[in-house]
């Protein structure tokens, strides 16, 4: 694939170019889900192409469809259950690697392969990283049913977290709700600031009703940054 001449996008493919280098001949792989994931992708295809063996699993419909275009290998956790690696992007890191990812809607079926994974690296451009997570919108997977109360207890937590804001939208798709592969709605937090994610993750983990959060604490091991310059930052 052409190389982006400038901006985020040649950032981002930076990232995905170094993170390439982890990858050797017979890897289990998770491919993640989004626009620097999508890079990673692109390029482990070129070498796919060029004879590199390796087996994968998507996180998202949306990932396999690009992955079965260029001809990677796929595979289910059903088939193979553990991988080596797993390579994703993130929406915010802050300094202890804890994440929020979702923003293209496949935080489950993220959050599920880089579980399975040996290592989760994250691929990404300096604009994601912060001091403190919370200025992009926490997204957080709900069952349909009721997903009004739930909802309602959502907010009940938010409102006596350490958060900067206490704003709950439910996430649309054109004039009707968005639904995850899975079937589920995603409500997303505006919360501005979140000054304990251990924490309030495994508060919004206690409602029933919701099925996943949008948190990967103490789940990434390692962060590769680009930079337009065409220089990375490992942050291990």
């Amino acid at each position: 694939m052409e190389k982006p001449n400038a901006g985020a996008a040649k950032a981002k493919y930076i990232a995905a170019e170094k993170a390439l280098e982890l990858v050797t001949p017979g890897m289990k792989l998770g491919l993640g889900t989004g626009s620097t994931a999508a890079f990673f992708v692109d390029l482990l295809g070129e070498k796919v192409s060029n004879g590199l063996e390796v087996l994968c699993v998507p996180t998202s419909s949306a990932t396999k469809v690009q992955a079965e275009a260029l001809g990677i290998p796929l595979t289910t956790l059903g088939e193979i259950r553990s991988l080596d690696l797993v390579i994703d992007g993130a929406d915010e890191f802050d300094g202890q690697m804890n994440l929020i990812k979702g923003g293209g809607g496949a935080l489950l079926q993220e959050k599920i392969v880089a579980s399975a994974a040996e290592k989760m690296v994250v691929i990404s451009d300096n604009s994601k990283s912060v001091r403190t997570l919370g200025a992009f919108p926490l997204p957080v997977e709900v069952v349909r049913f009721g997903w009004e109360v739930t909802e309602k207890k959502i907010l009940e937590i938010i409102s006596r977290a350490f958060v900067g804001g206490v704003d709950i939208s439910r996430r649309m798709d054109g004039d009707k709700p968005f639904v995850t592969d899975e079937g589920h709605y995603i409500l997303d937090l505006h919360l501005k600031k979140i000054d304990e994610p251990p924490v309030l993750a495994a508060q919004l983990k206690e409602i029933v009703g919701v099925v996943e959060t949008g948190f990967f604490v103490d789940i990434c091991k390692v962060v590769i940054v680009g930079h337009e310059d065409g220089t990375t930052k490992v942050i291990d």
